[in-house]
């Protein structure tokens, strides 16, 4: 296939970004990772911005005219700041986990040990995967849930901790629908020495919101990515509510002790990353403006509800979901006791235009790509403006294609009621 030199319009680009366009408007986006951005925020995405380079931090950069995005950058950071109650934030980082690298980088040397939370319980791949840069460059421990209540055990995390001793010990999960007790957490890691880590990706919106358990006076370092709960566009940013000492005796070239923030600007630029995306940290400060609002407050306790009745509803059917409920916006669902496997009600699913993703189970016994689970999510169908009435109607939709996913008819009468029902609800509603 051959491109034209000259301007043209990429007619089979824009072709399929309108028929992603029409895949989301028409089904119904259940991906916990996954929201809607309002249009001002999408606006700012794709604006000149784009154009223009910028490393460093604003007042500090190494080209010329970064007037305009040096004020851009700032914005963010101080609504950044004003919406956790932070003294310190960088905005820059190209995702959650680009994030969590230069938090390692910051904090630590190749091989020193770090403890995570399981990925096959729920954890996340840059905690400590081997597959990932965390599991390959340090040394990955890990805890997990207990397999009779789903839930974790902070004695047992403190005795793997002691029995340890890592450098770093990261909280934080995909697929872990309860709260984390960040006091317990911090006796942990001081008890040890080591530095804590809060990756609050999934309910960082809740939590700013203070709908869920406030990690920032606990936690050392607390990083989240921008979309999910907080409802922006993709990206990730590093906080901190109290700025310390780094920990490593770093000083400056006048002798200065340089503070964990200094080791972290740079453990992003020049550590893990060049130039920032100035068109997606404008498109951050507008969600963290929107985030500060009552209108998102409001919004945070739909996505609760919402999810609280899910997992009922789930449960009512005789589904297991992992911890038996749920405090935030996700729940994980065991599909073994139905007789299906994660890829199976995630195939069967799409083809009824439901979106949701396979995924691995406590102590599961499948492969990472057939799973006995899969993970839901309410913040996406929030933002469109459904309620909990609406919440009862989509299990009963699940219920109905994962109970007859072999019926073609069945199906399809599901997608047809489906896209119907959506007709009435913009992709950004609430």
């Amino acid at each position: 296939m051959s491109v034209q030199t000259s301007l043209y319009r990429d007619t089979e680009i824009f072709d399929l970004i309108t028929k992603e366009n029409n895949r989301q408007l028409h089904g119904i986006e259940l991906i916990a990772s996954e929201n809607f951005v309002s249009p001002q925020v999408m606006e700012a995405a794709g604006s000149v911005l784009t154009n223009k380079y910028a490393e460093g931090l604003p007042g500090k950069r190494y080209y010329g005219g970064c007037e305009v995005v040096d004020q851009v950058e700032q914005i963010a950071i101080d609504r950044l700041k004003a919406l956790f109650n932070l003294t310190w934030a960088n905005v820059q980082p190209h995702s959650g986990a680009q994030a969590n690298m230069a938090v390692f980088l910051a904090c630590l040397q190749p091989g020193d040990k770090i403890l995570g939370f399981n990925l096959s319980h729920g954890g996340h791949l840059s905690h400590g995967s081997p597959v990932n840069i965390s599991g390959k460059y340090f040394q990955p421990f890990f805890y997990g849930v207990e397999q009779e209540t789903g839930l974790i055990d902070w004695n047992k995390v403190e005795e793997t901790a002691h029995k340890e001793r890592p450098k770093l010990i990261i909280c934080g999960a995909s697929a872990y629908s309860r709260d984390w007790d960040y006091v317990r957490l911090r006796q942990i890691a001081d008890s040890i020495g080591a530095i804590l880590l809060a990756d609050i990706s999934h309910p960082a919106g809740l939590i700013a919101k203070g709908l869920l358990n406030d990690p920032f006076d606990q936690c050392h370092i607390v990083t989240t990515t921008t979309h999910k709960t907080l409802r922006g566009t993709r990206g990730g940013v590093i906080m901190m509510r109290n700025d310390f000492p780094n920990p490593f005796g770093i000083t400056t070239p006048k002798g200065e002790v340089r503070m964990m923030s200094s080791l972290l600007d740079s453990g992003v630029f020049p550590g893990t990353q060049g130039g920032p995306l100035e068109h997606i940290i404008a498109a951050k400060a507008i969600a963290f403006g929107e985030a500060l609002t009552e209108n998102f407050y409001n919004y945070a306790i739909q996505v609760q509800k919402n999810a609280r009745v899910m997992a009922t509803e789930f449960v009512n059917r005789g589904y297991k979901v992992i911890s038996d409920g749920t405090d935030n916006h996700l729940m994980l669902i065991d599909l073994r006791p139905k007789g299906l496997t994660g890829k199976i009600a995630e195939n069967s699913l799409i083809q009824a235009d439901i979106t949701v993703n396979k995924n691995m189970v406590p102590f599961d016994d499948k492969t990472a790509m057939t799973t006995s689970g899969m993970r839901v999510g309410t913040a996406a169908m929030t933002t469109r403006g459904l309620v909990e009435k609406d919440m009862v109607r989509i299990v009963d939709l699940i219920d109905d294609v994962l109970m007859n996913h072999d019926k073609a008819t069945t199906v399809a009468a599901v997608k047809k009621e489906i896209n119907t029902w959506m007709q009435d609800y913009p992709l950004f509603q609430f």
